[in-house]
């Protein structure tokens, strides 16, 4: 995986979300150093899926939240203002909640199908997605089942980018695959 990373960085990528559900502590932990040295490294920020102490103990830039991890508001509590806070929704609801509990920015979707985001429903569409960006201040970011194909029809929800995993993990040329992609949303 850190291979991938690394090779997702030189393609230009500029923020890491470790999603590790799975590591105890002590793996999470190693993993997330390794990880923040690469992005260091690269000019990249580095987000922790739920885990505030690993953030604080590899100084990330913040962390990404879901419905049940710490609410936003204990997060801001002990992160302070210098850490990120990512909130994952599935609504504009959802959204406007975030932005109230001091969120800096959302993570929207699913918005196409993806089998890493099954388990959270039906693919919320483009229409909802649009209906978030224009309901939320916040940067609004596109998840699920994204690929370079549909890139261009995300931009004109007005989303402020998107975020990833099967499309850069699974390519057999990962650098490749995210200086396409980048070049896509620059266009």
């Amino acid at each position: 995986m850190l291979a991938v990373i690394e090779q997702a960085l030189l393609g230009g990528v500029r923020a890491i979300q470790l999603r590790e559900k799975d590591l105890g502590g002590k793996e999470l932990f190693s993993l997330a150093e390794k990880t923040k040295t690469l992005c260091t490294r690269h000019g990249a920020s580095l987000f922790i899926n739920d885990r505030i102490d690993v953030a604080l103990a590899v100084d990330a830039a913040g962390v990404q939240l879901g419905s049940g991890s710490i609410p936003i508001d204990g997060a801001r509590q002990i992160l302070g203002d210098r850490k990120l806070i990512g909130a994952s929704i599935h609504s504009a609801e959802e959204g406007l909640a975030a932005e109230r509990a001091g969120a800096d920015f959302v993570l929207f979707g699913p918005v196409y199908f993806t089998p890493s985001k099954a388990a959270y429903g039906n693919p919320q569409g483009l229409e909802r997605l649009q209906e978030a960006v224009e309901k939320i201040s916040l940067p609004v970011y596109a998840i699920g089942g994204v690929k370079a194909k549909n890139v261009a029809e995300l931009k004109k929800t007005g989303a402020r980018g998107v975020a990833l995993i099967s499309a850069v993990m699974s390519a057999e040329e990962p650098s490749s695959v995210s200086r396409e992609l980048l070049r896509l949303l620059k266009e």
